[in-house]
């Protein structure tokens, strides 16, 4: 894996550690409205995605056939936040509320899995070679499973701003 995948990866997630570390677990988990999520649900659902990522990721790995797809400009999609993607089941967030601390320690093991799972992959070629189908953005090449976490996780510290903003107008 590339230094600038692995520098994204570390910078979006100390980004987004920046942003909730300091939140009461009050703030934490307060509803806008009830169709939105709280920031609490947000980054649940950010340790989900890179739980299933993983998976689909391994998944990918096994297959013999190499379905080499076209490379899609994952970033134009993901960062443009005027389409709304809707989450599948398998990645939605608990309801239940959340302790700060307990998401933070729930994002660094989600992380370390993530970096231990890469770690074990020897030839790191094959992660352009072959790839599997994304809920959101269809058939995708491996590496670019891995490009879409930190992208993805951008895209929601940029709603996890726009909910701290309009709840602190609020107040």
């Amino acid at each position: 894996m590339n230094n600038l995948i692995n520098d994204n990866l570390y910078k979006t997630r100390n980004d987004l550690i920046k942003e909730i570390a300091l939140l009461s677990d009050d703030q934490f988990n307060s509803k806008l409205d009830i169709n939105s999520w709280t920031i609490a649900q947000v980054c649940h659902h950010l340790v989900l995605v890179e739980e299933s990522s993983i998976k689909a990721i391994a998944w990918g790995l096994k297959e013999i056939e190499s379905t080499q797809n076209e490379r899609k400009k994952v970033d134009l999609i993901l960062l443009d936040r005027t389409k709304k993607i809707k989450a599948p089941k398998i990645v939605e967030p608990d309801v239940k509320p959340f302790e700060v601390q307990q998401i933070i320690d729930l994002l660094n093991e989600s992380r370390k899995k993530l970096m231990t799972f890469l770690s074990t992959i020897e030839d790191k070629s094959v992660l352009a070679e072959k790839s599997v189908k994304h809920p959101a953005l269809g058939e995708l090449p491996l590496d670019q499973w891995i490009e879409q976490i930190y992208l993805h996780e951008q895209r929601h510290i940029e709603q996890i701003k726009e909910i701290k903003l309009l709840l602190d107008a609020r107040q």
